[in-house]
């Protein structure tokens, strides 16, 4: 049966489609089917890219990059009440849903531990430090407009820092709550960014995945070609991204690693350290570490979104 740009077989009458997307958080605003036209509503250039698929139904063409940006930026408009987005070519454009998803999670694992029922109940001020910000500044967006967080966003290209600053300056409420700092030694996380006697509730991170280019490249070859049903040499990242946000000697294995021995230099100035892991190879490894640094928690969440797995590794030293 032949496909279409859409992932699904073409037929002759509409798909019937789930009301929702069960792998999302509860609280995720997005587990109902995008409302293309409402979210163009709030920001009218998506209408250039909303078409009609061999299902009759409203969608975009997720193969075009900026395709795909339209749609992130009316989320963005739509949901959070952003006023402006916007980053430079070829940096990494998020997925909002599966962003929203770790920033659920991790109000749920604060609630958790402040015996709350409901994240949105607790009175005291959260500080999350977010590791590689990215010139979308996503992260920060999302846990300040979902629950008033304070966020410190931390870059080590100056051009993706330069990028999210503007998007802070340019949403008044976001210069509340976010501050941007330099990393100035790439072969740290934490050092010369958390100060003395400063305190954080949370870290989170989202590492890049690969040991290499040529490791992202042959990912994304292989992603495109299982959806087109063919095989694919030449290969748009419809998302975008560049090196620092795809790969990184030793890959997500390596950098995690790295992150936990530093972390424990840091173990009293924050409540719980997070990462995303999108290899599920790498927990044993990851466990093993944390287990040499003497982690008193350790919390593993799993998530997902569509046909991808991934999950959330926290722990604490307290």
């Amino acid at each position: 049966m032949p496909y279409d740009i859409f992932k699904e077989p073409i037929m002759a009458s509409n798909k019937i489609h789930p009301p929702t997307k069960p792998e999302l958080h509860p609280r995720n605003r997005h587990k109902q089917r995008y409302d293309l036209q409402a979210l163009a509503k709030s920001y009218p250039a998506l209408n250039e890219f909303v078409q009609q698929n061999d299902y009759g139904d409203e969608s975009i063409d997720f193969f075009k990059p900026e395709a795909v940006k339209a749609l992130n930026t009316a989320l963005l408009f739509h949901f959070y009440k952003i006023g402006y987005w916007d980053f430079p070519k070829g940096f990494l454009c998020p997925p909002i849903p599966g962003r929203a998803d770790y920033i659920h999670h991790l109000a749920d694992l604060l609630a958790g531990e402040n015996r709350s029922s409901s994240p949105e109940g607790n009175e005291k001020k959260v500080r999350c430090l977010d590791v590689g910000t990215g010139a979308s500044c996503i992260y920060p967006i999302i846990g300040s407009r979902e629950y008033g967080w304070q966020f410190v966003g931390t870059e080590v290209d100056i051009a993706a820092l330069s990028s999210a600053k503007k998007i802070v300056e340019e949403n008044p409420y976001l210069k509340e709550k976010i501050e941007l700092r330099i990393q100035a030694e790439e072969k740290y996380i934490f050092k010369g960014i958390i100060q003395p006697e400063e305190k954080f509730d949370l870290t989170m991170c989202n590492p890049p995945f690969h040991a290499s280019e040529a490791e992202a490249l042959e990912a994304t070859q292989r992603k495109v070609s299982h959806l087109k049903h063919k095989k694919v040499t030449m290969v748009n990242r419809n998302f975008g991204g560049k090196n620092n946000e795809l790969w990184c000697p030793g890959g997500e294995k390596k950098f995690i690693r790295d992150m936990i021995l530093e972390s424990r230099e840091f173990s009293d100035s924050c409540q719980w350290f997070t990462t995303l892991v999108s290899k599920e190879a790498n927990l044993k490894s990851i466990y093993r570490v944390l287990e040499k640094v003497k982690a008193s928690s350790i919390k593993t969440i799993s998530m997902g979104q569509g046909n991808k797995k991934s999950r959330i590794v926290a722990w604490r030293f307290f």
